[in-house]
């Protein structure tokens, strides 16, 4: 081997070895502000699309009331950037409700919500399948930017989650984990 390819190799190895070391397949585990829910990061379970994957978080029913997932994704250029995320109508265009399941219906009409220095829309909908349930679906937007979030139960959802699902979405590391995908 040449001197040249065992450096490139060394290098490589140097480069390769701390990435492996970062990237951890244990949960980690994130504290909504109010100290009350405990989430853990689970595996994305969805397969590629147009906005590539996720994070996914899930919160037991000993600390959420019910079992609770909630599957949160930036779409970079895909918000209305003069509004946002400022009426149902774009609420169902930007959510990811459909990942859930193709046949929904929105439930009632949305409401505003704020994470960290952005505004969105919350709405619940029903969604169809072999075990119907409700699902809601959160956006919010920086710009042209918008993270959409989708809260899922086991089992119906009670009026507390929504609540649960936005204080972790305003917890501190979530908060940096967005300004990260939206490059700022």
């Amino acid at each position: 081997m040449s001197r040249f390819a065992t450096i490139c190799l060394a290098l490589g190895a140097v480069i390769a070895v701390p990435a492996v070391a970062l990237r951890s397949d244990r949960p980690t585990l994130e504290m909504s502000q109010d100290g009350g829910a405990a989430w853990r990061e689970v595996k994305w379970p969805f397969l590629l699309d147009q906005w590539g994957t996720g994070r996914a978080f899930q919160c037991q029913a000993a600390d959420c009331g019910v079992a609770l997932t909630m599957y949160l994704r930036p779409k970079i250029g895909f918000c209305n950037c003069a509004i946002g995320v400022s009426d149902d109508a774009e609420l169902d265009r930007v959510g990811d409700v459909g990942l859930i399941g193709a046949r929904f219906a929105p439930l009632d009409h949305g409401r505003a919500i704020a994470v960290g220095w952005m505004n969105g829309r919350s709405r619940a909908y029903s969604v169809d399948g072999p075990a119907p349930r409700t699902v809601v679906a959160l956006a919010f937007s920086d710009q042209c930017d918008v993270v959409v979030a989708t809260l899922v139960a086991d089992r119906g959802l009670p009026p507390s989650a929504e609540r649960v699902a936005i204080a972790l979405l305003n917890g501190k590391a979530v908060l940096r984990w967005v300004e990260t995908s939206l490059g700022l």
